[in-house]
């Protein structure tokens, strides 16, 4: 088996599984509690959000635990969303490639009575800042703009953006799932007010995420319960998830280097070869991408019929979001770009980690080129 899905999720480190069993037989106290059990439980919450935000150069209060990423994703836009109504202001800028966690809230936004502009992306797939300054106006209030893209794995220029926005009074949320533990983000320095992330992308665990919220925000709470991180999500804590995820963070923050050259190493290799089959191409600008995610067309393939040969053979690849995966319609991003539907439908996302291997490579080198040339020779 060669695991190639690393954007839709990974797989968990050796020193989260170890924690998470921990948690199964031992540690099971609810961190609301006054007994000894609890106390630990609290504590284990407590060194989580200074581990995090250290990080991220936050405050550790700043932080809210969630169930993932689409939670801190609806969360951040709703805050907003009530926010722009007490003070009058209806209007928002996106972009046209974000995730459907994003494009689905505002879709929403948009029955209650917002506007919402979603800024063109350039053939490269990287957003010029000052074409969201140009659309911003008087009744502007909110923009979100993904960090790096999960389909073809783009970074934006999330400082220059925070910096228009800082200066005209307007709240910046970043979708982070798929940069988060990445690469470096400093939320002071990239003037981002709030920012959403997923554990399962860096060796953590599904089901737990985090939403940081700038303290002079007033976060709204979308989950009632009862006073459980200081009343902005209500629920006990997932306690077990929440160390595991602090463990998965710190460890690809302190490799981040590391890990990043060998990751940017083999996709290199990995695309050299690729792009000597006829007819294939890179999605994406060059340069600002993330280490790990290739996203590359074949002329005249059907991609989905490529992925199940591949598929066959034991190579884990996909044709672009998990959270779109079923959908018949071309990706969003893609035609974003500039690509024709059977372009689009002709493309592959093949996102690796640090446990992928240059044997690996060569392998699904060797599985894509044998599987292009039988589809060609087949139509």
């Amino acid at each position: 088996m060669i695991y190639a899905d690393n954007a839709a999720t990974t797989k968990l480190s050796e020193d989260a599984i170890d924690i998470l069993k921990n948690y199964l037989d031992g540690n099971y106290g609810n961190s609301s509690s006054v007994h000894l059990l609890g106390r630990q439980a609290k504590e284990t919450l407590i060194r989580a959000r200074e581990t995090i935000a250290k990080d991220l150069n936050c405050l550790p209060s700043e932080l809210t635990f969630t169930s993932g990423g689409s939670e801190s994703i609806t969360q951040a836009i709703l805050s907003a969303a009530a926010w722009g109504k007490s003070i009058n202001k209806t209007h928002i800028i996106t972009s046209c490639f974000e995730h459907p966690a994003v494009l689905n809230s505002f879709k929403q936004l948009v029955k209650e009575g917002f506007t919402v502009d979603y800024v063109k992306i350039n053939n490269n797939g990287v957003i010029e800042a000052n074409q969201i300054e140009k659309l911003i106006n008087d009744n502007t209030f909110f923009v979100s703009i993904m960090y790096a893209n999960n389909e073809i794995g783009t970074i934006q220029p999330i400082e220059n953006i925070g910096c228009i926005c800082r200066k005209k009074g307007i709240l910046f949320h970043t979708d982070a799932v798929q940069a988060v533990a990445h690469i470096d983000i400093d939320v002071n320095r990239e003037n981002i007010d709030m920012l959403s992330f997923s554990a399962h992308k860096f060796h953590g665990p599904k089901g737990i995420g985090v939403l940081y919220c700038r303290k002079e925000f007033p976060l709204t709470s979308i989950i009632y319960g009862g006073s459980q991180q200081r009343g902005k999500r209500g629920g006990t804590e997932n306690v077990a998830l929440i160390d595991a995820m602090a463990n998965a963070f710190s460890n690809e923050i302190n490799n981040l280097k590391t890990n990043t050259e060998k990751v940017l190493n083999l996709r290199e290799k990995l695309e050299l070869k690729l792009l000597s089959i006829d007819g294939s191409f890179i999605n994406g600008d060059k340069e600002k991408r993330l280490a790990g995610i290739t996203n590359i067309g074949f002329e005249n393939i059907d991609g989905e019929l490529l992925l199940l040969i591949l598929d066959n053979k034991g190579i884990y690849i996909s044709t672009g979001s998990a959270c779109s995966s079923g959908s018949l319609n071309e990706s969003h991003v893609l035609l974003s770009l500039g690509l024709t539907k059977q372009q689009a439908k002709s493309c592959i996302r093949i996102s690796l980690s640090k446990y992928n291997s240059i044997e690996e490579i060569e392998k699904i080198y060797l599985s894509i080129k044998d599987a292009v040339s039988y589809l060609r020779n087949n139509k």
